[in-house]
């Protein structure tokens, strides 16, 4: 009996070695579900994990604190993570709410035909991650413009499928650890810069440049690719909009980025693109693959939309020049649509041809009745963008822009420090405007003191103003090397026409939601008093920290102004974001309540379990 009971002994202390081997085990595996692998993706932090969701998108209020994944320390305030979980690998190029996986996770009910799979989807809070996006393996600091609009790291965009894809037409092409950009295009094999040279002598521009004496500034380049036409652009002193959704060509919008060209994601799909009426000199589509005839041209109407008045639509496909009866019959129906748009050929030449649209209502007021399209309803707002579906009808003039024919800018560079002709539609005054202007000319003058220590003239390029109002802080960079992306809030004024009238580019969005662009795309975010108007919407400032983060390079500038209460709660979270305190600046008589906290994102790679810091 004594030996079965020693038995019987010896055999529970082996089940319980063998359930306690299985538990530690199984500790093991969720750990790396939790925090990920470096090493070929495995383990990826997964949607709604619960135990990710104490701060950050759509903070879980009901959780209990104390049993957080993270480390943490008490703050003044509550309790602050000494460090965030780092994403998966797999996820160092994640656009919160342009990810297809969520779409398919879902089970979103979207029309592919209508490309509503590329417009904006947004994870609910259950399902936001909270964790610090990787910069990928053999990660390096950019190199700097101007020589990146011609070449980038491999490492930093590890994609070359465009460059065999594109082999024929010059869009990149993959050298040693770079990948350079001989300036090719679908429609300009041999070089983006002789193709807008022959655009400009097609209008009788002065020179062959395209700027036209300073008239044509602001250019939406739709279905862009890498950007090489937006970024030629920008030597005649012309600045694009390089817009293209996250496609079959992933990543083209990541390039234009890398290399310091303005670019944006977004489609031509079910809602209006988030730019005001009257926005852009010239739009341009070279084989981008649109049915502009699809839904009673919509599209085209969109494009016609957010044209000034004169504007022009250059279009480089094989509709406008092949003689097969597809193509022939694809032109004589596009041909029909924009005649009874009141558009006219402007030139047309080769493989292109350019549209003009009118200066004022004239055209349209003698269209037989019934024509289609019609015009839009006398209270339809065209400068409500967010979310707002777009309408098969034309925009026409107010009485004052019909009767003035024509947008009445300056020139570029007066313009940039003109007062827009649209102030008035906000109760602005010249002197108001002319006081902005000074005032944030001071502003910037002071950021760039402060800046100093840490910068070289070529440090920063990709510029975001979270909040512009009237651009007049991207306006004082003008002397700088750089381009600024200007954001104008979803639910304040809508100044973003005024920042366009300035020669200027932006997009309207809300801070409370993930911006459209890659991680690691701009080098300085400029955020004035945004954390308080996302608090007083009722969204997280932790989300918003987290999304900065994502959209800032490694080594990158966070210039905050706001009241001193938000400045000590960013100061908290510093460690566990992995950024230091560049500077502080008191507020001065003009500026009530308001402290400057500057900051820097530190350059640092992803291990298995830790971060280390280079």
């Amino acid at each position: 009996m004594r030996g079965r009971s020693d038995e019987a002994r010896k055999n529970k202390l082996v089940i319980a070695l063998v359930v306690g081997a299985i538990f530690l085990g199984f500790l093991y595996v969720y750990r790396d579900s939790i925090f990920g692998s470096q090493s070929g993706g495995a383990g990826a932090l997964e949607y709604g994990s619960k135990s990710l969701r104490i701060l950050g998108w759509g903070r879980d209020d009901d959780a209990d604190e104390t049993s957080s994944e993270f480390s943490e320390k008490e703050g003044e305030n509550g309790v602050v993570p000494r460090s965030f979980p780092v994403c998966d690998d797999r996820h160092s190029e994640l656009i919160p709410c342009l990810d297809r996986h969520l779409i398919y996770q879902l089970r979103l009910k979207l029309d592919l035909s209508l490309m509503e799979h590329y417009e904006r989807h947004c994870p609910p809070q259950e399902r936001r991650y909270n964790c610090l996006i990787p910069p990928p393996p053999g990660y390096k600091v950019p190199i700097k413009w101007p020589r990146s609009r011609d070449e980038v790291w491999k490492a930093n965009i590890p994609h070359t499928h465009l460059a065999s894809e594109k082999s024929d037409q010059n869009w990149m092409v993959v050298k040693g650890e770079k990948i350079v950009f001989p300036g090719g295009g679908t429609h300009f094999h041999y070089g983006a810069q002789k193709y807008i040279a022959a655009m400009a002598n097609m209008l009788n521009f002065s020179n062959d440049v395209i700027n036209n004496e300073g008239r044509l500034r602001t250019v939406l380049d739709v279905g862009c690719g890498v950007a090489s036409f937006g970024g030629y652009l920008l030597t005649s002193d012309v600045i694009a909009m390089s817009l293209a959704p996250n496609d079959v060509h992933q990543n083209q919008i990541q390039f234009a980025l890398e290399r310091g060209i303005p670019a944006y994601l977004g489609v031509l799909g079910t809602k209006r693109l988030p730019y005001p009426s009257r926005s852009f000199e010239l739009a341009h589509c070279s084989r981008c693959r649109i049915d502009w005839l699809q839904r009673d041209g919509i599209l085209l109407l969109e494009l016609d939309r957010v044209l000034r008045p004169g504007g022009y639509f250059a279009y480089s496909s094989p509709e406008a020049y092949a003689q097969d009866e597809d193509n022939l019959k694809i032109w004589r129906e596009m041909s029909a649509l924009v005649e009874r748009m009141c558009w006219k050929i402007a030139a047309k030449r080769d493989q292109t041809v350019i549209w003009v649209k009118p200066l004022n209502n004239d055209c349209y007021m003698q269209r037989p009745p019934g024509t289609q399209p019609p015009l839009c309803r006398s209270d339809d707002d065209p400068d409500a963008v967010w979310g707002v579906p777009m309408e098969a009808c034309i925009t026409p003039y107010s009485d004052h822009d019909h009767k003035f024919g024509g947008s009445e800018l300056a020139p570029w560079p007066a313009r940039l420090t003109s007062p827009p002709p649209r102030l008035a539609d906000f109760g602005y005054s010249n002197d108001m405007f002319e006081t902005d202007t000074e005032l944030w000319r001071q502003r910037v003058e002071s950021y760039w003191n402060l800046l100093s220590p840490r910068i070289q003239s070529d440090t920063i390029r990709n510029v975001m103003d979270m909040k512009a109002n009237l651009g007049s802080f991207a306006a004082a960079l003008k002397d700088k090397d750089v381009w600024v992306m200007n954001v104008v809030p979803e639910d304040g004024p809508n100044t973003l026409k005024l920042i366009y009238d300035r020669g200027l580019i932006g997009a309207i969005h809300s801070w409370c939601e993930a911006f459209s662009t890659y991680p690691r795309t701009y080098d300085l975010l400029h955020a004035w008093t945004v954390f308080s108007d996302i608090e007083r919407k009722g969204c997280s400032p932790e989300d918003l920290l987290l999304e900065i983060d994502r959209i800032l390079r490694p080594t990158g500038f966070l210039i905050i102004r706001d009241k001193q209460s938000v400045v000590d709660l960013v100061k908290k979270y510093l460690p566990a974001l992995h950024w230091e305190s560049v500077a502080t600046a008191d507020s001065s008589a003009e500026d009530g309540d308001e402290v400057v906290f500057i900051v820097q994102k530190k350059l640092w790679l992803s291990s298995r379990r830790s971060h280390d810091e280079e």
